[in-house]
C-alpha cells in the first residue's frame, strides 16, 4: 500500500534579502521611520508655525531622509570597512607568565 504524495517546487529566492519599492532589507525600515517621523515633524511644525511650513518640513525631510537612505544602501547591506593601508597593532595587554 505505497501512497503517492504530490511533488511542489521550492522556492530558492528565500535566502535574498526583501525589496520593497528599491529598498532592500534594513533599509525598508530606515525609509519607512524617515516617513514616519517627517510626519510627525510637519504636524508640530504646522501646529506652531503655519501650514505652509508644516508643508515645506514635510517635504524636505521626507525626501532628505529617502536620499540620504537610497545612498547609504549603494555602499552595501553590510557595511565594510574600505581603509587601506598598512596597521600597527601593539600589545595592550603584556601578561607575565610567572608560576
Amino acid at each position: 500500500m505505497s501512497k503517492e504524495y504530490p511533488s511542489y517546487n521550492v522556492y530558492k529566492g528565500l535566502q535574498k534579502p526583501l525589496i520593497f519599492k528599491g529598498f532592500k532589507g534594513k533599509f525598508i525600515y530606515i525609509g519607512g521611520a524617515c516617513i514616519i517621523s517627517a510626519l510627525l515633524l510637519c504636524a508640530i511644525v504646522s501646529t506652531l508655525a503655519s501650514f505652509m511650513w508644516g508643508g515645506i518640513t514635510l517635504v524636505i525631510v521626507m525626501f532628505g531622509g529617502l536620499g540620504i537612505t537610497s545612498q547609504l544602501q549603494r555602499k552595501g547591506l553590510h557595511r565594510k570597512d574600505k581603509r587601506k593601508g598598512i596597521y600597527i597593532v601593539s600589545r595592550t595587554f603584556i601578561r607575565d607568565r610567572k608560576k
